[in-house]
């Protein structure tokens, strides 16, 4: 009778909670019976495990009863990612390799019929679980996941290719080091950017893009198509700051559990494009077990949202909390999964359903039912949720043809990380991240910008959370032009964003 105990992880949203992998031998009617609360295709690991020890020229034990179990069992398991701790506590019980080493190491990583190993989802969480917790047991994973998980510093991470790698580097007396992962640089390459230059025109908008930069505010584009609101969407990303080390960590951890994370763009912010036929658990997440949606996959990054009107109601009215709170709780019957949610959400859409309604070059079709029932597929609470409202116009013929104008991106850019700098020093967060009590401290107001925002409070009958995003607005403005306090023109600018997202 012989029992190994084998370290590893079990995703639970984006924890990486621990699971003692327990492989018991003994005498008796062979049988290979793996327990734990496993689902389907951690089950099924006993096949390949079996095939990939003895196409490895390893010894499999037919001739023993084997049982697994995956502790605690009130965890639910999924994936292959137990297949790498079930072949080693496999051979640690048979003598095939220094089961003394074990303890100090935790693994993952499915296998192949022939014994290679293949990456697993959620490399980064379990690097990121190891240093939460200031564990000093190493990181044992396949090459790919392996180069995910090297990005937390402080962690020791080793990579392998081939099960038969781990075996001669844990074999009693062996003297082979395990292989160190190699760690990502740290600089990502330079690529093709978007300019600001390459639209014509839109002076307003492209100035309102800044503001939203500098404070990381929600946007709502409106103009007739073909006026430049998907083009300007795709340049926001090039105006905001690179991310920090900790932000690229967050972002890269939830791309990792969806098997998204692409080593190439470290430290890069993403943008989320999804289409408008979504569901509300494409958007916020969900299934079984519960996954990220597009609005975690868009943490520290944007979200964007073309044609707006057209996406399911539910879908957008369950954008509302998370844009509040910056986080998603999925509640199911069995379990609960959060993950973060803090992103940036850049909308755009027709004024009506023909797309003319107030161009001054074409006519528009629509009745204005028609127009009213296309706009009130947005709710009041939702559009109360969004801090800039922009207006697209179409631009004339004769400026089209013009050569480049405006700003370059790499300009507005560097305006905006001094803002963002700004912010961070007197508060630690972005003016978007700021709660109420912050708002008061930090968002100081002129006696006369006072005045003026409870006239215009009043006359637009603005609810409490208007008045918030107000100055949130205003305070992004002041923090571009090097103000310590919000005047009256900051917040005259900021009002005027404003006016088109008052809910009917």
């Amino acid at each position: 009778m012989s029992l190994a105990i084998v370290h590893s992880r079990a995703l639970d949203g984006l924890a990486a909670e621990p699971v003692r992998v327990e492989v018991h031998l003994a005498n008796g009617l062979p049988s290979f019976t793996l327990v734990g609360l496993a689902e389907t295709e951690v089950k099924e690991s006993r096949e390949r495990v079996r095939a990939a020890l003895q196409n490895s020229g390893l010894s499999f034990p037919h001739n023993k009863r084997i049982t697994v179990n995956l502790a605690p069992a009130e965890l639910p398991k999924e994936g292959g990612r137990f297949d790498l701790p079930i072949a080693l506590g496999l051979l640690a019980a048979s003598e095939q390799i220094d089961p003394q080493q074990l303890p100090q190491l935790e693994c993952a990583g499915e296998l192949s019929l022939g014994g290679e190993l293949r990456p697993v989802r959620g490399a980064l969480a379990m690097s990121l679980a190891l240093r939460r917790e200031a564990s000093s047991r190493r990181l044992l994973l396949p090459e790919a996941s392996a180069a995910e998980a090297a990005l937390v510093e402080g962690v020791a991470v080793h990579a392998a290719s081939h099960l038969l790698d781990l075996v001669a580097a844990l074999q009693l007396g062996s003297d082979s080091p395990l292989p160190r992962a190699q760690a990502l640089p740290t600089a990502a390459p330079a690529g093709e950017e978007l300019d600001l230059r390459d639209i014509k025109g839109q002076a307003g908008a492209k100035r309102a893009l800044e503001i939203a930069a500098a404070g990381g505010l929600s946007v709502l584009m409106v103009g007739p198509p073909g006026t430049g609101k998907s083009m300007l969407a795709q340049r926001l990303l090039g105006l905001l700051p690179p991310l920090s080390e900790d932000e690229a960590l967050e972002s890269a951890a939830v791309l990792s559990l969806a098997g998204q994370f692409q080593p190439g763009r470290w430290r890069q912010r993403v943008m989320r494009n999804p289409h408008h036929s979504a569901s509300a658990v494409a958007l916020v997440g969900g299934g079984s077990p519960p996954r990220p949606g597009e609005i975690s996959l868009a943490q520290h990054g944007l979200l964007f949202l073309d044609e707006l009107p057209e996406f399911n109601r539910a879908a957008l009215e369950a954008l509302r909390e998370p844009m509040e709170t910056g986080r998603i709780l999925i509640s199911r019957a069995a379990r609960q999964a959060e993950f973060p949610a803090r992103f940036q959400l850049v909308a755009a859409m027709n004024p009506c359903p023909c797309g003319n309604h107030g161009s001054a070059l074409r006519a528009c079709r629509c009745s204005p039912d028609q127009i009213a029932r296309y706009q009130s597929r947005l709710s009041g609470p939702f559009l109360d949720r969004l801090d800039l409202f922009i207006e697209v116009p179409v631009q004339p013929p004769e400026l089209l043809q013009g050569a480049a104008d405006g700003e370059a991106s790499a300009v507005v850019a560097e305006r905006v990380a001094r803002a963002r700098q700004l912010a961070l020093e007197r508060q630690g967060c972005s003016n978007a991240g700021l709660s109420a009590a912050q708002l008061d401290q930090h968002a100081g107001l002129e006696p006369a910008a006072q005045a003026f925002l409870i006239k215009a409070a009043q006359r637009l009958s603005w609810s409490a959370r208007s008045h918030h995003r107000v100055l949130r607005v205003a305070r992004s403005v002041a923090d571009l032009a090097g103000s310590p306090r919000i005047e009256v023109p900051h917040l005259s600018e900021a009002i005027q964003y404003r006016r088109g997202l008052a809910p009917a």
